[in-house]
């Protein structure tokens, strides 16, 4: 007898579990708005930050931190130092903890010229964090406005030590130049090459020191490199251009200075390297033209008048030239070609 087929008991449909859905935290009102405050202060949408930061301090009675932080910088960036400098005092007081409360406090005493007070807040923003390089950094540049130049190099070093940037390495290498230490500046921003080969404002920057000290042929390779990954870096421009100039070649200085003029047109040592090529070429009424425009963007550059007097001089105009060059002289005593150029008109 066949045996009968077991029917399967039809079970129930299993139902698929749907995943829980986790709600986001419930951030404190202290800091509930702090990532659209911090979205709009990036994207430089400052009045949309500002309202934001006025509705979260009323919602918690003036103590969320982070708004009064972002409300300085705003402040800052809109020249209110004084008021910006109040709010991060407050931010201090908010949070005694933070070096980075500390540092933008010493950075408005800093911009207010307060460089004696900017010193002592720094340092104790150093003892909550002795690893911070810009602590540094920034009290070597302190130091410097103080002319304390030894402790300048001891914090700018210690910087360096703790990372390598151009920042530190340009502000050490001008300590150098202020000593008379010319070969120690050279080495500085040789050493900081290594790291930084392309950086345009070292390349610039070395390239000067070399024409300043009259080695002409490397001071033309720095100044070539910089050009060729900047071809609009004014200085380098300014300066090649001079070097051509002090070589007669009158016509190439002014090709490069019509490059650097569309960047820069209201550059008074451009006009006045301008217009003493005009002068190199013999041509006088352009020359004034230029140094006059000189004049005007840089009214007490003595250069300017000195030069202004040498023109007038050549096209003897005495009156004019005695005018420029006792303008001159009352400006800066100490140059004997002022006074000889003087005697001469006399």
């Amino acid at each position: 007898m066949a045996e009968d087929a077991v029917a399967a008991v039809p079970t129930e449909p299993t139902t698929l579990r749907k995943p829980r859905i986790k709600k986001a935290p419930d951030l404190p009102i202290l800091e509930r708005r702090n990532w659209l405050i911090h979205l709009h202060y990036v994207r430089k949408d400052y009045e949309a930050c500002k309202a934001l930061i006025k509705e979260q301090l009323q919602a918690t009675e003036g103590v969320c931190e982070y708004a009064v932080y972002v409300q300085a910088l705003i402040l800052r960036l809109e020249g209110k130092i004084q008021e910006s400098l109040e709010l991060f005092q407050t931010c201090a007081i908010l949070n005694p903890t933070s070096p980075d409360n500390l540092k933008q406090v010493a950075r408005s005493l800093f911009l207010l010229g307060k460089h004696r007070a900017a010193v002592e807040v720094y340092n104790e923003a150093a003892r909550l964090n002795n690893k911070d390089w810009e602590i540094c950094h920034n009290l070597g540049v302190c130091y410097l406005y103080l002319k304390d130049l030894s402790k300048s190099k001891e914090q700018l070093n210690l910087a360096l030590q703790l990372h390598r940037q151009e920042l530190s390495t340009m502000t050490l290498g001008k300590i150098h130049l202020m000593e008379g230490d010319t070969e120690g500046a050279i080495q500085t921003y040789l050493q900081a090459l290594q790291l930084s080969p392309e950086s345009t404002e070292l390349l610039t920057t070395l390239g000067l020191v070399y024409l300043q000290n009259g080695l002409f042929q490397k001071a033309f390779e720095y100044l070539g490199n910089a050009l060729t990954y900047d071809p609009s870096n004014y200085k380098g421009i300014l300066a090649a251009g001079c070097m051509m100039q002090s070589h007669g070649d009158y016509d190439v200085a002014l090709s490069k200075y019509r490059v650097a003029a569309s960047s820069v047109p209201e550059s008074s040592p451009l006009w006045n390297n301008i217009g003493m090529c005009f002068y190199g070429k013999k041509k006088y009424v352009a020359a004034i033209s230029c140094l006059k425009r000189a004049l005007y963007l840089s009214p007490f550059d003595w250069r300017v008048l000195y030069n202004l007097g040498l023109v007038h001089l050549s096209m003897q105009q005495y009156a004019s030239a005695f005018h420029f060059l006792s303008a001159a002289i009352s400006l800066h005593h100490g140059n004997a070609t002022l006074y000889m150029l003087l005697a001469g008109d006399v």
